[in-house]
């Protein structure tokens, strides 16, 4: 990612569902939501991580950090979103959003 994070999974899946990118930065664990609209005509992708998703997010967190113990050994574990604007990904505009509980 080029801002001082290790990638160390993308695209994890297990039976609850798939975490898009778990990543080391420091002595935190950040696991990573990616969304991305064309336009924001409904919607910044921010908005489509609520409530219940979060609560998702960190039951695929826990699952990771069971099944991952020596990479999760120490380190706390946080959520963040990447939101990406754009009609292509690659050019879109980026916004990211850091522990956001």
């Amino acid at each position: 990612m080029g801002i001082g994070y290790t990638v160390l999974d993308r695209n994890w899946r297990c039976a609850q569902g798939e975490i898009d990118i778990v990543a080391r930065v420091g002595d935190h664990l950040a696991m990573i939501e990616v969304k991305t609209r064309r336009t924001t005509a409904f919607g910044h992708p921010f908005e489509a991580v609520d409530r219940r998703k979060r609560r998702r997010l960190w039951q695929l967190a826990q699952a990771w950090v069971v099944a991952h113990p020596d990479a999760a050994r120490g380190r706390s574990v946080r959520l963040e979103i990447i939101g990406i604007i754009g009609a292509d990904a690659s050019r879109g505009t980026l916004e990211h959003l850091v522990d956001i509980s």
